[in-house]
């Protein structure tokens, strides 16, 4: 025996999942309003970053043409100083810490730091030194690509970069400009390079709390369009929502339900145009109650009413019957024919009244435990003087054990008759082939099987074999008397039961009826013990 495991993804969904999934699949109030959240998102995330951006260049901007501008005067007044001092005959080294000393206190003051170097040779960088810097600064924060830019110019330029800056061992990082410019020591007459280092800080904070306004407009806006979106909707589904009610009720069988109508505008048109299609199916669907109800009275008061003179002409005709040897060949033969089409008749009288029986909803079961081996066994020997008669041989495939069921053995034993007759009937014409009876069972289901090798059923007819009046070949007699209600009666009789009442053929190949009910009483049927395809009729591989 080999066990299957089922695998983490067939296990069930938690409830809260699988109600959260129907409430999606059915609501289609909450998909508008998810999409819409979904939609909006996106544009207030594009407009978002394009105000941030937006923001963003300004502020940038803004500062540098500040920082470049106080640059410039820095260098404008480190020149003017140099020039004052000229010629008070101090050597390039001590003009140098002087310049650098009055820079560096201006730049504490005012919030930038310092980095002079020099004298500027091409090829020369920060760290080959003779640099002075405002203290705590790093000097790696002045990028190398602007001292490249110095190597073969002399004109002020500018750079973003990352102030790095040391303050009690820690070291901090803050986003920042650097700005170049060089001025000429009169000691030497040589050029030496200024750096300017302004912080970013104050940018930095405006743009995080203008992203923080953003974030906290954009969640409100969310939260406004969802609840906009749902008043909205609601305006709509509201109605189609109580259109599916009195529809569902409509179903049931409440055919007084009708939408309520208020105002003019299209939902208001279209409950009007349901409840006018309402009341006219109303109204023609009482019409056909009415009509089925005066058929079926009509039937059935029908059958009553022959029964008296049918009665009236039985007895005539039982007379004539027993007398015919008296009569002169003609008339001898006219007396059976009479008797013959009265037996019909009387059929005929009989299946029109179980019919309106269960036209009427009157049909009722009188359960019990019914062995379908022995209905099949009485059945066959009822039926054996028929098949002797048109030469057709008919036999029980049953097992041992009995085979039971709950149900009504009158109607059962009706039902088999029915198909047992039927293939005496199709299968006499075609030779003496045996017509086979069928029975198995199972823990839930019990099945009758009746197999001929007669005409069989063309392709569609199986569908069809159980309408009333049905024949499949209008030109063949009825030599068993039947009135053509028999199958239909069947048929009844097994949906009656729970049960299932099928039929396979092909031509030339015979047929095969199927009953299956189930065991227990109000048993719901899933499979069948019997196949409904014979075993000796191989199917073609599509």
């Amino acid at each position: 025996m080999v066990h299957l495991r089922s695998s983490p993804g067939s296990r069930r969904l938690p409830d809260s999942l699988r109600r959260g999934l129907t409430f999606w699949r059915r609501s289609i109030q909450a998909r508008v309003v998810a999409s819409t959240l979904v939609l909006s998102a996106a544009v207030i995330s594009v407009v978002g970053w394009f105000l941030l951006q937006q923001t963003r260049d300004g502020l940038l901007d803004h500062r540098v043409d500040a920082v470049v501008a106080e640059a410039n005067d820095e260098t404008t007044g480190a020149r003017e100083l140099l020039a004052s001092s000229a010629d008070t005959g101090n050597d390039a080294a001590q003009q140098q810490q002087s310049l650098a000393g009055i820079i560096i206190q201006r730049g504490q003051t005012r919030g930038f730091s310092v980095v002079l170097v020099g004298p500027a040779l091409p090829g020369g960088r920060i760290a080959d030194g003779g640099t002075i810097f405002t203290s705590g600064l790093d000097t790696s924060s002045v990028p190398v690509s602007l001292e490249e830019h110095f190597d073969d110019s002399q004109t002020t330029a500018w750079t973003y970069t990352t102030i790095r800056s040391t303050s009690g061992g820690t070291v901090t990082e803050t986003p920042g400009i650097v700005v170049g410019s060089q001025v000429l020591l009169p000691a030497d007459g040589r050029a030496y390079t200024l750096y300017y280092l302004f912080p970013l800080d104050e940018q930095e904070e405006t743009l995080a709390l203008v992203t923080r306004a953003l974030l906290t407009a954009a969640t409100l806006l969310l939260v406004l369009v969802a609840g906009i979106t749902w008043l909205v909707t609601r305006q709509v589904v509201t109605p189609i929502r109580m259109a599916r009610q009195v529809a569902e009720r409509l179903a049931a069988g409440q055919l007084q339900e009708r939408l309520k109508v208020s105002g003019e505008d299209d939902l208001a048109r279209l409950a009007t145009s349901f409840n006018q299609m309402a009341s006219n199916l109303q109204r023609q669907i009482r019409q056909l109650e009415e009509l089925s109800r005066v058929q079926r009275r009509f039937v059935s008061d029908v059958s009553h009413e022959l029964r008296t003179p049918l009665t009236t002409v039985r007895m005539a005709g039982d007379v004539l019957h027993d007398a015919r040897a008296q009569f002169d060949p003609a008339t001898a033969r006219a007396a059976e024919l009479l008797q013959t089409e009265l037996d019909r008749f009387e059929t005929l009288l009989a299946d029109l009244l179980e019919i309106s029986r269960f036209d009427a909803g009157a049909a009722v079961l009188e359960l019990d435990d019914v062995n379908l081996v022995d209905v099949a066994h009485r059945i066959v020997d009822a039926t054996r003087p028929l098949a002797d008669q048109r030469g057709v041989h008919v036999l029980v495939d049953a097992p041992d054990h009995p085979c039971l069921a709950q149900a009504d053995v009158r109607r059962v034993e009706r039902i088999v008759r029915n198909l047992v007759t039927n293939a005496i009937d199709h299968a006499a014409a075609d030779g003496p082939d045996a017509i086979v009876v069928h029975v198995g069972g199972d823990d839930h289901a019990a099945a009758i099987a009746v197999r001929d090798h007669g005409v069989g059923l063309a392709p569609g007819e199986a569908s069809m074999v159980f309408n009333r009046f049905w024949r499949a070949d209008p030109a063949r007699a009825r030599t068993s008397g039947g009135t053509g209600l028999g199958l239909s009666i069947a048929l009844e009789d097994t949906h009656l039961h729970g049960g299932w009442l099928q039929a396979w053929g092909r031509p030339r190949e015979g047929a095969q009826f199927r009953l299956t009910l189930p065991r227990r009483a109000g048993g719901v049927l899933r499979h069948s013990p019997l196949p409904l395809v014979p075993t000796d009729v191989t199917e073609p591989v599509s």
